[in-house]
């Protein structure tokens, strides 16, 4: 008797060669549901329709195709257990050998904004996923394939003369979760529809790939994520394989350029996820330029971000110093071959739309479980500023609050960011005391604080911040506000006469 494959699959990529390769290659019968086998009628191949095969026709708009005995009596036979032979010979039931099946687009459905809840649910795949479960249940008589990426070994497995029982095993696993990540989708979706409580978290993250090390070389690491979706969608160019503080890095990097339109060429180095250099300029060269110029001790070895294409003129400022990571929209072929003569470098590109498609919430372990948040990724809004000095800003002055403010937020509390002509000069980031963060962002900043502006993630519980920043040469002010002794801040900045803006939002990062 001639194999069967079932084939029943919703993602349509590679089906025609497998097919193909099953039919005219290894003499396999194609059992097919509707559209699958109008794919394969069209290409030239003889299929059996399911209906055919179970002598009763699809029901209720599609909703019932295989579910029936004659289908999964083929493929939860065990081969080896006389009485199921004989139960399949009196039901003149044939065994499948293969199924091949991928489930309808669920989680694609409901991620667009208009989807109604009748689309949704007739999203939800019935059939698909009782074939998957049933035939890794059965692996070690019957194969299971759920992605185009199993069909060229699955036919060179065959072509060598036999399916490795290890390898079943291995399909059958990847069934299991694809199965378990569909049933997960749907879950979170009728929660978020009903405004129910969320439930159990589930994680069914594809695997990405193993990393260099972890924090440290001792450590292990991987990295899970969505393939075409935020880190899941860049394209490493060049460089040494990716570590674990290195994606920590180029996230915080890659988030804290964001917060500048891409028609403003924006530049931004991290090191230990804490932006040590930020600024913009009329190009893409010179807004690099300033960035490393911020602090160039910090730079070395640290992580760069971008938020217009990589050119030569930006990328012969990379060439001249020692850097771990680039990431930006594109690069150019003139980027790529100066930044090819430092191999070491990793060098990524990430598209605007790869980071749009990323998941809106975060997640940080602790002991024995997990914290969920959303993120602190809302735009910049002015409406809710308030003057709340005496003295009034200027457009310009409105401007460089504007930028500092976009920097402090990327910074761990306590942070105080000093700016001046949109690059940062001083930056205080990680203390426990915020007067300790200002001291250290004044430091740094030096004679170069004359006539800056600081920004701090939190409010000030006393004015010693002030009055320290007075000393230093800063003119103006822009935090949250909200402290029980803000009037002695504010007093404080009217006394020397500078401006202070709060902002009404806090924005801690820990």
């Amino acid at each position: 008797m001639a194999p069967i494959a079932l084939l029943s699959v919703s993602d349509k990529t590679g089906l025609v060669p497998l097919a193909t390769a099953l039919q005219r290659h290894h003499n396999f019968q194609l059992l097919c549901s509707g559209g699958t086998g109008e794919v394969l009628e069209g290409a030239g191949l003889t299929v059996i329709p399911v209906a055919h095969h179970t002598g009763a026709p699809e029901m209720l708009n599609g909703r019932v195709k295989t579910l029936h005995p004659r289908i999964h009596g083929g493929i939860l036979a065990e081969r080896h257990r006389l009485e199921h032979l004989e139960d399949l010979q009196r039901q003149a039931i044939p065994p499948i050998d293969l199924v091949v099946v991928n489930l309808y687009p669920f989680e694609a459905t409901v991620a667009q904004p208009t989807v109604s809840w009748e689309e949704g649910i007739e999203t939800i795949d019935i059939g698909g996923p009782t074939l998957l479960r049933a035939a890794a249940k059965n692996h070690a008589h019957v194969s299971v394939l759920t992605a185009p990426s199993q069909y060229g070994p699955f036919l060179q497995a065959l072509s060598a003369g036999a399916i490795d029982l290890q390898q079943r095993r291995r399909w059958a696993l990847a069934a299991f979760r694809h199965s378990a990540r569909y049933e997960a989708a749907i879950s979170q979706w009728f929660a978020t529809q009903l405004g129910e409580d969320p439930g159990p978290l589930h994680l069914l993250l594809p695997h990405g790939q193993p990393l260099r090390y972890g924090e440290n070389p001792h450590q292990q690491a991987r990295w899970y994520g969505e393939p075409g979706s935020g880190w899941g969608a860049a394209h490493q160019l060049q460089g040494k394989q990716l570590s674990f503080n290195n994606l920590l890095d180029l996230d915080a990097a890659l988030t804290t350029v964001r917060e500048f339109p891409p028609k403003q060429a924006a530049a931004v180095v991290v090191k230990h996820t804490n932006p040590c250099g930020v600024a913009t300029g009329a190009d893409l060269a010179t807004a690099l330029e300033r960035a490393l110029g911020a602090d160039p001790v910090s730079a070395f070895g640290g992580v760069v971000a971008v938020n217009q294409p990589l050119d030569g003129a930006a990328a012969a400022q990379l060439a001249a110093i020692f850097m771990e990571c680039v990431v930006a929209p594109e690069v150019t072929a003139e980027a790529q071959d100066l930044l090819a003569q430092k191999p070491n470098l990793r060098l990524l590109t990430m598209t605007p739309a790869a980071v749009a498609s990323a998941p809106a919430q975060q997640l940080r372990t602790i002991l024995g479980g997990v914290l969920v948040q959303q993120p602190d990724d809302q735009p910049v809004d002015r409406s809710s500023w308030h003057v709340v000095s005496n003295a009034q800003p200027d457009a310009a002055l409105v401007e460089e609050l504007d930028f500092a403010w976009r920097v402090v937020r990327h910074g761990r509390s306590n942070a105080i960011v000093v700016a001046k002509d949109h690059q940062t000069i001083g930056v205080g980031l990680g203390q426990t005391s915020r007067v300790g963060a200002a001291q250290l962002a004044l430091a740094a900043a030096g004679d170069r604080a004359q006539g800056a502006v600081l920004a701090s993630d939190g409010f000030f519980p006393f004015p010693d911040t002030v009055q320290l920043a007075a000393a230093g040469g800063i003119r103006a002010f822009i935090q949250p506000g909200g402290s029980k002794r803000d009037g002695e801040s504010i007093a404080a900045c009217n006394d020397h006469g500078l401006v202070m803006v709060h902002t009404g939002r806090r924005h801690f990062l820990h």
